[in-house]
């Protein structure tokens, strides 16, 4: 961690640095939210925009923390409907993440209810999907639920499900698939290979072959 975070304080530029590991350091508990939409407010009292979008244009060019919009249509294009205000920043290594957050493989091997292995799991989805598909990953959420991420493969657009427990319910997904119909919807579980009509389950460990797999 220290050689990340001296780093910030040497390939800088003009970005306050102290900001930069304020952002950084935020995560973990930006992530532990049952919302994880990134609130500046979370990484210092009071925080606005303003302080800390220098800090986050830094870590996000650094290669450091993979941003993803929310949209307001789950329609190709996904980028036309960016909430440029409305974004979840996850970190570019899971390994990374894990240390930061102080857990160990027990916790998560033994506790099938255990809270942070569903942001673990989202946070590794992501880190395989990127570069697969032309399009960066996006999300949807509102008031009435939420979906993981949306990928966009050609002018289709398929749903995700980042499932790192044993609870099968996913209701906005669901939803998704009963009234609009996609050819792919993805989920990815502990559970084998697997398809049931527009739902492809895929292991976790193969989600590095998700186009492949399609």
């Amino acid at each position: 961690m220290e050689i990340y975070e001296n780093d910030f304080s040497k390939h800088n530029g003009k970005v306050n640095s102290g900001r930069i590991l304020m952002v950084f350091r935020s995560i973990v508990s930006q992530l532990a939210k049952s919302n994880e939409k990134f609130i500046y407010g979370a990484v210092r009292q009071g925080g606005r925009a303003r302080d800390f979008e220098e800090a986050i244009e830094w870590l996000v060019s650094a290669g450091m923390l993979n941003r993803i919009y929310n949209v307001s249509k789950m329609e190709h294009p996904l980028s036309a409907f960016d909430k440029l205000d409305q974004f979840k920043l996850f970190l570019f290594d899971t390994g990374l993440l894990k240390h930061m957050a102080g857990i160990d493989n027990s916790a998560i091997l033994l506790k099938a209810d255990y809270q942070f292995k569903g942001p673990l799991t989202e946070n590794y989805v992501l880190q395989q999907l990127r570069g697969q598909f032309e399009v960066e990953p996006r999300y949807y959420s509102d008031k009435t639920g939420e979906i993981d991420f949306l990928l966009q493969n050609g002018t289709e657009i398929i749903p995700v499900e980042a499932k790192g427990g044993e609870d099968k319910s996913a209701p906005s997904f669901k939803r998704y698939i009963a009234n609009r119909h996609p050819e792919h919807a993805l989920r990815f579980s502990k559970r084998g290979y697997r398809k049931d009509g527009a739902i492809t389950n895929i292991p976790l460990y193969l989600a590095r072959k998700t186009r492949e797999l399609l």
